[in-house]
């Protein structure tokens, strides 16, 4: 009987344990196996709830004489969360060693939320995401 090439799934409840167990317990372990668990990527409504709060801090925040896009506040949030390095440009400027946001984990995005939030709050920002976005907060 053969095991699944590649499995994947998410692990939610007992009955994806078992199953997680079950292809476990069936694997050859001579045969050089690597079993990987990780952190589920971001939802739908996480994706939904980010672009909403960028959109509103680009509206109603001014950074360094400047008006920044949802884009841009994204990359400087996201720089944030993981403490990111900046370097020299090639033609001047610095260039910020960034990240997708696209593969983060909802914890990630969790902390995220918690420094758009806190930022936020330091500068008035007003979030909509619930009564204009339909976005839960």
């Amino acid at each position: 009987m053969s095991v699944m090439a590649n499995p994947s799934f998410p692990l939610r409840n007992e009955q994806d344990r078992a199953r997680a167990i079950h292809i476990l317990q069936r694997i050859d372990l001579q045969a050089g196996k690597t079993w990987c668990i990780k952190d589920e990527v971001r939802t739908d409504a996480q994706n939904r709830r980010m672009w909403a709060m960028l959109r509103d801090i680009s509206r109603q925040v001014e950074w360094y004489g400047q008006k920044l896009d949802e884009t841009d506040w994204k990359h400087v949030f996201s720089a944030s969360v993981e403490q990111q390095r900046a370097v020299p440009g090639l033609n001047g400027g610095f260039v910020v060693l960034g990240i997708s946001t696209r593969k983060q984990s909802k914890r990630w995005f969790a902390d995220m939320f918690t420094v758009m939030e806190a930022f936020g709050a330091e500068r008035g920002v007003r979030f909509h995401t619930l009564d204009v976005w339909g976005v839960a907060a």
